[in-house]
């Protein structure tokens, strides 16, 4: 089996680096850690087994939701809406047969509803916490207190515990910390194993080891459990220590890769 991924941004979305993407610990060993918000890409990963089409989320809301309730700046062009975006890749969305889900924030959820014929995998536990969250997480999640509701209300999901194989050359494995219940997605390709790896980390950064104080990584700094996180990030670098297999949805740099190489695993 050959599996091919195309990387699909679903628009650009707001956060700050100094409150998110870098753990106040971290700021004076990394020189432009900036107050201000910057706009990242939120990737998400279809994959063409050669028999089935298979998503790794759907993306983010559409603009007018993204900055009403969420995060102020975030745009989605037309063609960015996860729907459309697999359609300019030149599939068609019924055609997806499957989404797995890193996780079940906002930005990784939108549009689910949208790909009819697809059955939707998440981790039980992400599923359980999603349904009823603690205040502080209600507006990633979508909580029914805020007004609106969630994409994945009313849906069925596949509900998986712990480690899973999908299809073959495509498997899943617990990485909790950003999230209850996230995992991460291994996919065989030609070119080797590639993680896609959500929201386990912000950044390419995260990986990095800060060694004047000690650390084998770099924390972030939006978690719900920065023990999980930190022991999760140890895996996915234990199981994929070249960091050009690693695929998070919200790097930067991957804007320009994914340009020049637009189809992974060809």
């Amino acid at each position: 089996m050959s599996i091919t991924i195309t990387p699909l941004n679903s628009g650009m979305c707001t956060s700050n680096p100094k409150t998110y993407h870098y753990h106040p610990s971290t700021h004076k060993y990394y020189a432009n850690v900036s107050n201000e918000d910057k706009a990242l890409p939120v990737f998400c990963y279809l994959l063409n087994t050669g028999d089935e089409l298979i998503l790794i989320d759907t993306g983010m809301s559409d603009t007018d939701r993204a900055n009403t309730y969420h995060h102020p700046g975030s745009v989605q062009l037309p063609d960015e809406a996860m729907p459309r975006a697999v359609m300019k890749a030149g599939y068609n969305p019924d055609d997806v047969t499957k989404i797995i889900f890193t996780h079940l924030h906002w930005d990784h959820t939108f549009y689910m509803k949208d790909f009819k014929n697809a059955k939707y995998y998440a981790q039980r536990k992400e599923y359980e916490f999603a349904m009823n969250p603690i205040p502080l997480y209600y507006k990633s999640y979508e909580y029914k207190d805020l007004g609106i509701e969630a994409p994945f209300i009313g849906v069925k999901f596949e509900l998986i515990d712990g480690e899973a194989e999908i299809v073959p050359g495509v498997r899943v494995y617990p990485t909790p910390g950003h999230s209850p219940g996230h995992q991460a997605v291994e996919v065989d390709t030609k070119d080797g194993t590639y993680h896609c790896v959500g929201d386990a980390i912000f950044l390419l950064d995260n990986l990095k080891p800060v060694p004047q104080i000690h650390y084998d990584l770099t924390p972030t700094a939006r978690f719900a459990n920065i023990v999980e996180w930190w022991e999760s990030v140890r895996e996915i670098k234990r199981r994929c220590p070249d960091i050009k297999m690693v695929l998070p949805a919200h790097e930067p740099t991957l804007i320009e890769r994914f340009k020049e190489t637009p189809v992974l695993g060809l």
